[in-house]
């Protein structure tokens, strides 16, 4: 599958296209055979394909891994309140949904890491529980409690809004970090960090987004300068229609639905997005998206520069319907995007065609799988359907699906999926937080069989089959291949450039199902922890125990204060959203990481970049004292495209990007 753009920009070197054998032996997902026999089966897989694709092992990279696992190891520690006697595991819900309240329960869980007390290490985490509907901060596991964990709550509109999402952001650019908070039930609320104020719930003052509080669902956010002014704008992606009150048990609204299609629906809630001026104040941009229809049933967003024009671009993962890859065409003052399709080659599956697909899209990231400089889109879907790994092609834009290839397809029910490269070898790992409901008595034959009846029927709630206490649906009993404790999975690339999944033996294990991912090192040791928030239950923090290797990790920051402003303090500083730094190493090899940290399914990383130095040959004889080459492109404050080079040691740096396009290295 190729994606249409005219004239797409060249960034590295040919690349040579993997050609799969459709004859001979299967070993791992990997099929062998000769030229001959290919040849031969040219002919047959143009008609054979579409239903012979998925004949391949169902987890072609399963788990396992054998010597792959002993570089890795976590230990899991506790991440909120334990259980209670008697923990609810199901919402009340509208009472159109009174069949399906487990379905309509089953998101919410989210997570996020940041720098709460402004030493720009993210040791702090912000946790969204499902269980009690709370928005808590905390110090991280394992690091020292400044100060002791408390909830953020808005004053409540409506008695039926629950939390779904934690989005930490510097929005009125003090160098403190605020925290966006989403819903269903409401539109989003902002709480803005006061600098004077211990840390507490009383160092955040609330603010509304929207002029007047609304009616949304909203499942992601997601963060970046779209316009390219210089300020941090907002997009946030709904699931329900708007107005619908989904968690109202008194409500009777006769429109409340289930998607219209469970292929290719369009009847979901609206994307939104909200330009920034700067000093905390946002403005939603009426048909931002137009022409493109945003009003799927969003699950996941994601931002990257993915053409090297120095615009953030956004990949749209909707459940129930196509994802929309939307090409950035903005400029100051006026914001335009234009979408992206693929182009179904002979031998692609209709349902693998990015833009086109008919899977259940749960959540984004992107990684360079390819080491092209062009980065690749990995999406999880849920119900089984497979993974899509949209990698770029001859070092560039568009892409072809490999996740098959790769062995990245299958692992059951996805929800957020992360790239970090946990062992610093240089090449990313990818992290899946999986499982949807878990249970005992395994109900997706019915689920499957409903979802295939009429549109007209499907969009009526009450026609699905009935979900009782203790039934499964993709949770760990019923996830294929796979064994149950493990809410997550952790694919690392095999000599023969396979994916396998690590997860269990590497330390990875719960009984929760998992929903969002937060990744960062709070201890500074130089390895990348995680958080798994879980739905239902406990969630849980990793610490990251195995193999490390030299790295450089860059905290790339901008002055406090605005366009043509004095910086606010001389040592205050605020996350560089969207900048890119390229790291040569000494044989030549580089790697490029942009400054993205919110995306995915309700999962916020740690902003800041790691580069791992320890892959086999690539470094020799590497010191502490070894200089290497990095250039860094950020906007400034005022929106000005800015590009330096420097050099840096193996390790942590802050390193403050300056107005007049410097990058100098803070104490």
């Amino acid at each position: 599958m190729r994606a249409a753009l005219s004239s797409p920009p060249v960034f590295g070197p040919p690349h040579t296209r993997t050609t799969i054998a459709t004859q001979g032996k299967v070993n791992g997902g990997r099929v062998k055979g000769s030229r001959s026999s290919r040849r031969h089966a040219a002919g047959a897989l143009a008609v054979a394909a579409s239903v012979c694709v998925w004949s391949l092992s169902d987890t072609p990279g399963g788990p396992g891994g054998g010597a792959l696992a002993e570089r890795f190891g976590f230990d899991a520690e506790p991440l909120g309140p334990a259980d209670r006697p008697g923990e609810r595991r199901v919402r009340q819900v509208a009472p159109a949904y009174a069949g399906v309240d487990a379905w309509a329960s089953s998101a919410g869980a989210a997570v996020a890491l940041f720098d709460a007390d402004g030493a720009v290490t993210s040791d702090d985490v912000c946790l969204v529980d499902p269980r009690r509907d709370t928005v808590t901060v905390s110090p991280a596991p394992g690091t020292v409690e400044r100060y002791p964990s408390f909830t953020l709550a808005a004053p409540r509109l409506l008695p039926y809004e629950v939390p779904t999402g934690c989005m930490p952001a510097d929005l009125n650019q003090d160098g403190w970090q605020d925290l966006v908070v989403y819903y269903w039930g409401r539109s989003p609320s902002l709480f803005v960090r006061l600098p004077k104020a211990a840390l507490s719930a009383g160092a955040y003052e609330h603010r509304e987004l929207t002029a007047v509080p609304e009616v949304w669902s909203t499942s992601a956010a997601t963060m970046g300068d779209y316009d390219g002014d210089g300020r941090l704008d907002l997009i946030f992606g709904n699931y329900f229609p708007d107005g619908a009150r989904v968690f109202d048990p008194a409500g009777r609204q006769d429109d409340l639905v289930m998607p219209g299609s469970m292929a290719s629906a369009r009847d979901g809630g609206a994307e939104r997005l909200f330009l920034g001026d700067g000093t905390g104040g946002f403005t939603e941009v009426s048909g931002a998206f137009a022409p493109v229809s945003t009003t799927g049933w969003t699950m996941a967003l994601g931002t990257q520069d993915l053409d090297g024009d120095g615009r953030p671009d956004l990949y749209i993962a909707d459940d129930a319907g196509p994802d929309k890859l939307l090409m950035n065409v903005s400029a100051p003052g006026r914001v335009a995007f234009r979408e992206v399709k693929g182009a179904r080659r002979a031998g692609t599956p209709g349902s693998r065609v990015l833009g086109g697909d008919s899977y259940k899209g749960m959540g984004v990231a992107f990684g360079d799988l390819n080491r092209d400089r062009v980065p690749d889109i990995l999406v999880g879907n849920g119900a089984d359907q497979g993974n899509f790994a949209f990698v770029s092609t001859r070092g560039q834009l568009p892409y072809d699906d490999r996740a098959e290839e790769l062995g990245l397809s299958r692992t059951g029910w996805s929800w957020d999926v992360k790239t970090a490269d946990f062992d610093n070898d240089g090449g990313d790992e990818i992290v899946h937080a999986t499982g949807f409901l878990p249970g005992a008595a395994d109900r997706r034959p019915q689920w499957q069989e409903a979802a295939m009846a009429n549109d007209l029927l499907v969009r009526r709630p009450g026609l699905w089959p009935r979900l009782a206490p203790g039934d499964d649906l993709w949770g760990h009993t019923g996830r294929t291949g796979r064994t149950g404790g493990t809410a997550t999975s952790l694919f690392t690339k095999d000599p023969g450039g396979h994916y396998v999944d690590v997860a269990a033996k590497a330390g990875m294990t719960t009984d929760a199902a998992g929903r969002a991912l937060a990744v960062g090192d709070v201890d500074d040791d130089g390895r990348l922890d995680f958080a798994l928030a879980n739905q239902w239950g406990r969630s849980a923090f990793f610490r990251n125990t195995g193999t490390t290797a030299p790295f450089v990790g860059l905290r790339l920051r901008l002055s406090a204060g605005g366009c043509r402003k004095p910086p606010i303090r001389a040592a205050t500083t605020r996350p560089a959203i969207g900048a890119a730094a390229t790291l040569t190493l000494p044989d030549g090899t580089t790697s490029t990481r942009q400054l993205y940290p919110a995306g995915g399914h309700g999962g916020v990383s740690a902003p800041e970049l790691l580069f791992g130095l320890g892959g086999a040959g690539r470094v020799k004889n590497l010191s502490s004292r070894m200089s290497l080459p990095v250039t860094v492109k950020w906007r400034d404050a005022c929106g000005v495209p800015r590009t330096t080079s420097t050099s840096i040691t193996p390790g942590w740096h802050k390193v403050l990007l300056t107005g007049d396009g410097r990058a100098v290295e803070m104490t």
